[in-house]
């Protein structure tokens, strides 16, 4: 009798399943994955990155060139006086002057002005001295007193022979045919164009107490000049360029 009621209250229990625990999640299906669109996703990034790097490179591929920082004049040179190094960017189609060519770039002549703050291309120099029929190229070696302070590239100046005995030797005319002479002076140019003068900062200056200067006279005034300054006996005086 006891193992029928156990049975019967056994068989009266219910047959609804069990619902799940709170808190648990259902099972979800599993999501559908587009490896196409992954592998464009990487490959957009990987272009991004490269581009980034190119721009990057690019603006650090400068160049050290040429710069002028005080005006030069046509047929003038370049010197460390009036020039300084700088960075720029590397551009095809530009004749930049690197800066490791100044010292030859020193033997060429403008072909015409060059205004200060200028980088110059290779385009603006010429080999040629630009001399013109009848004219001449004379060199000086100056004590301090023989010309006067400021003398730059492109003045115009009167050349003089002044002695020590106080009486003017021989006696040179200028473009006018007049001669001047006074206490131990006499007029050889009447006007000379500065071509080249060395900075007192240059080397070659610092080493020597003349200053080197090169002046383009009139052919015919070019051996009574060159005498001179032989002996020591020039002295220029600025003039007006008008």
């Amino acid at each position: 009798m006891k193992i029928q009621e156990r049975t019967g209250a056994g068989g009266g229990r219910s047959s609804v399943p069990a619902q799940p625990m709170s808190g648990e999640r259902l099972p979800t299906p599993p999501r559908e994955r587009k490896p196409a669109l992954a592998a464009l996703a990487v490959l957009l990034i990987l272009v991004g990155a490269l581009g980034a790097t190119m721009l990057v490179l690019r603006a650090g591929d400068r160049i050290e060139v040429v710069k002028v920082t005080k005006p030069i004049p046509a047929g003038g040179s370049v010197s460390k006086a009036n020039t300084a190094s700088v960075l720029v960017s590397a551009a095809d189609g530009i004749d930049y002057i690197p800066w490791e060519q100044l010292t030859g770039l020193m033997k060429l002549k403008a072909v015409s002005a060059i205004p200060e703050g200028v980088v110059p291309v290779g385009q603006m120099f010429t080999g040629e001295t630009g001399l013109v029929a009848g004219q001449a190229i004379v060199g000086l070696s100056l004590k301090e007193g023989q010309y006067p302070i400021g003398l730059k590239q492109g003045d115009l100046v009167a050349a003089y022979r002044v002695t020590s005995n106080g009486t003017g030797t021989g006696s040179s005319t200028g473009a006018s045919g007049s001669s001047s002479s006074g206490a131990g002076t006499s007029l050889i140019v009447d006007k000379a164009k500065v071509t080249e003068v060395k900075n007192s900062d240059d080397s070659e200056v610092i080493s020597s107490t003349n200053l080197p200067v090169t002046l383009t006279v009139d052919a015919t005034k070019a051996a009574d000049l060159a005498q001179a300054a032989a002996t020591g006996q020039v002295a220029l005086v600025l003039i007006p360029s008008s």
